[in-house]
């Protein structure tokens, strides 16, 4: 649900009417599934705790709320490419609700975006941010609501508790999104960074919903990447080590050494990371073969 990515964004589609968006919707990358998925056993327990997730989906939110009720949302977004700050609020609200519809449903399948209700994105700049707040607390309700109760999600059925990580971090980075267009400095989290960087690493870089493993190809076999958050606190929660063999990718956590390592401020690593600054960010460090982390960054787009 990343703008511009392709596993991890969820594609802004239009309402009826809403030229505005349409040209998002057409690179929806969630099909539908050709057949209900099989359950698959829970997750462990989340380090963050469900309602850490459920803040940062309101606070965020209500961040980007104050930016949409501005009467003019033409502004572009640079780390989005091809959207406006209008399209990024579209796209938070929808998926808000898209989430929210497959959590309160307990969905054992994908939902198309466009038999979501509530969809439509309001003309007038002060109901906008009303708007936004009514999609976080659907979403967040039905959360709470549903427990530890399985649902879709790309493909497997996982915890309800899935959607709160999933829309916690999608809605954290689209806030940086929003606020480097503002041209303000993003401050996020150190531990719920920390948190968007494993959920990057582990799971929405990788081979998910059926698709070949896009790791594969950015990191050649023998090759490894360390990932160093440097924040107080985080410990060995702050560490990642991606290596790549002829059998696949593995990620694992804990202190260790690769080709190329980059470190760094939890916040400023998951925007690297994730394409929303260079790599050579004043305030990241990469230590070792550089053209690793450059094929890694180019061919895991978010």
């Amino acid at each position: 649900m990343l703008a511009g990515t392709a596993p991890a964004r969820l594609a802004a589609v239009a309402a009826a009417g809403d030229a505005a968006a349409a040209a998002a919707a057409a690179a929806d990358p969630v099909p539908p599934d050709p057949v209900p998925p099989d359950p698959v056993p829970p997750d462990p327990v989340p380090e963050v705790s469900i309602d850490r997730l459920c803040a940062e989906i309101g606070a965020s939110t209500a961040t980007i709320a104050g930016l949409a009720g501005q009467p003019d949302l033409t502004a572009a977004v640079p780390t989005c490419p091809d959207w406006t700050l209008r399209e990024l609020a579209i796209h938070v609200g929808r998926a808000h609700r898209w989430a929210a519809e497959i959590v309160s449903t307990r969905s054992a399948e994908f939902i198309p975006f466009r038999s979501v209700p509530d969809g439509k994105f309001p003309a007038e700049p002060a109901e906008r941010a009303a708007w936004l707040r009514a999609g976080a607390d659907r979403l967040i309700g039905a959360v709470r609501g549903a427990g530890g109760d399985p649902v879709w999600a790309f493909g497997e059925m996982r915890p309800a508790s899935f959607w709160a990580r999933r829309m916690a971090h999608e809605t954290a980075v689209h806030r940086a999104d929003a606020e480097l267009a503002a041209g303000r400095v993003p401050d996020l989290d150190p531990a719920l960074a920390a948190d968007a960087i494993d959920e990057w690493l582990c799971f929405l870089s990788g081979p998910i919903y059926g698709r070949p493993d896009p790791r594969a190809d950015a990191l050649p076999p023998g090759r490894s990447l360390h990932v160093h958050a440097t924040d107080d606190g985080l410990a060995g929660a702050g560490e990642w080590t991606v290596r790549a063999d002829p059998a696949g990718v593995t990620v694992s956590g804990g202190h260790d050494k690769g080709d190329v390592a980059v470190r760094g401020p939890a916040a400023r690593l998951l925007l690297v990371l994730l394409r929303r600054l260079p790599a050579d960010d004043p305030s990241v460090q990469v230590i070792g073969d550089a053209a690793t982390l450059s094929r890694w960054l180019e061919r895991t787009p978010l």
